[in-house]
C-alpha cells in the first residue's frame, strides 16, 4: 500500500504540520484496529486514510492520532487534497464524508494552494477548570468552550506570552481527557505587522499530540473568535510551534474557508497487513 507524509499549510519540506496519507482503493475501509496500529507507527499527530467512494460525496476520509480516531483534522484533510490532486489528477474539487463532521469540502487551485470549507466553531465563554492555568503556566485573560469541535480556547494578552509557553503537559493531559476536552489551543494578538493577525499553539497531550504544529480545525474556532474581535471576516494566523505555519481564515456564516499549501516529503510502500 502506498503511503505518504505531507507537510501541510506549509510551501517548503520540514515546515508545517505532516500528515501521513493512505489512499485506498477498496470499497469498505480496513479494520480499525490496523488503521490505528499504522497510525501508532507513523507516529504523527495524524494519519489520514480515504476511500474512493462515499455516499453523498466524492470520497470518504478519517483520521487517526498515535493513540485513537478523531473527529475532525483539517491539515490531513488538506495532505489528503493535495495527494489526490498530484498523484490522480483528480478535479479541483473534493467532498469528503467525514463520520462525525459533515461534508468537508476540498478546493485545489492552479497556483497550488488548498482550501479547506469546514464548519465553523463560534467560541462561548466558559470558566477555565481548575489548575489549567497552572499546568500552561500563564493565566489567560478569558476562556472559551467551541462546541462540537471539543476544544478550550485560551486568550493571552499578547503573542510573547504564547511564544514563551511552557506546560506541563502531562499536568495538562490530566485535566484535559477527551470527555472534558480534545486539546487547548492558546491565542493572542498578533504584536506588530509581519503578515499576520494572530497566533496560537495547541497542546493535546491525552490524545497523544503534545502539542501540534499547526491545528487546521483549531481555526474554525480561532477564525470566528478573530474575526468578530478586529472586524474582519478575512484574517492570516500563525501557529507558533517549532515548525511554524501560516493559515488564511475566511467566515462565510456558518462556515470557515482555510487556506494552505502542502508539500510532498515521503513517498513510499507500507509493507503490513490488515
Amino acid at each position: 500500500m502506498r503511503i505518504r507524509i505531507i507537510d501541510a499549510f506549509a510551501d517548503r519540506p520540514f515546515a508545517g504540520n505532516p500528515a501521513a496519507v493512505c489512499l485506498l482503493d477498496t470499497d469498505t475501509w480496513p479494520d480499525e484496529g490496523w488503521m490505528q496500529r499504522v497510525a501508532a507507527e507513523m507516529n504523527l499527530s495524524e494519519t489520514a486514510f480515504s476511500l474512493p467512494r462515499a455516499e453523498g460525496a466524492d470520497r470518504a476520509i478519517r483520521w487517526f492520532t498515535p493513540v485513537l480516531e478523531v473527529n475532525l483534522c483539517g491539515h490531513a484533510t488538506l495532505a489528503t487534497a493535495h495527494a489526490l490532486h498530484a498523484d490522480r489528477g483528480t478535479v479541483a474539487t473534493v467532498r469528503f464524508a467525514s463520520r462525525s463532521s459533515g461534508i468537508l469540502t476540498t478546493h485545489t487551485h492552479d497556483d497550488g494552494t488548498i482550501v479547506l470549507d469546514f464548519p465553523a466553531a463560534p467560541p462561548v465563554e466558559a470558566p477555565i477548570p481548575d489548575g489549567l492555568a497552572e499546568a500552561l503556566g500563564a493565566a489567560p485573560e478569558a476562556t472559551y468552550r467551541t462546541g462540537a469541535l471539543g476544544d478550550l480556547l485560551l486568550v493571552l494578552p499578547d503573542e510573547a506570552a504564547v511564544r514563551g509557553l511552557k506546560p506541563d503537559l502531562t499536568a495538562v493531559a490530566a485535566l484535559t481527557p477527551p470527555e472534558v476536552a480534545r486539546g487547548v489551543i492558546v491565542t493572542a494578538p498578533a504584536a506588530g505587522t509581519e503578515g499576520y493577525d494572530f497566533v496560537s499553539r495547541y497542546f493535546s497531550p491525552a490524545d497523544g499530540i503534545p502539542e501540534d504544529p499547526v491545528t487546521g480545525s483549531a481555526h474554525t474556532a480561532l477564525a470566528p473568535y478573530w474575526s468578530r474581535r478586529l472586524g474582519r471576516d478575512e484574517l492570516t494566523g500563525l501557529q507558533a510551534s517549532a515548525r511554524t505555519g501560516l493559515v488564511r481564515t475566511a467566515v462565510r456564516g456558518d462556515r470557515v474557508h482555510l487556506t494552505g499549501r502542502a508539500v510532498t516529503v515521503l513517498d513510499g510502500t507500507l509493507h503490513a497487513n490488515e
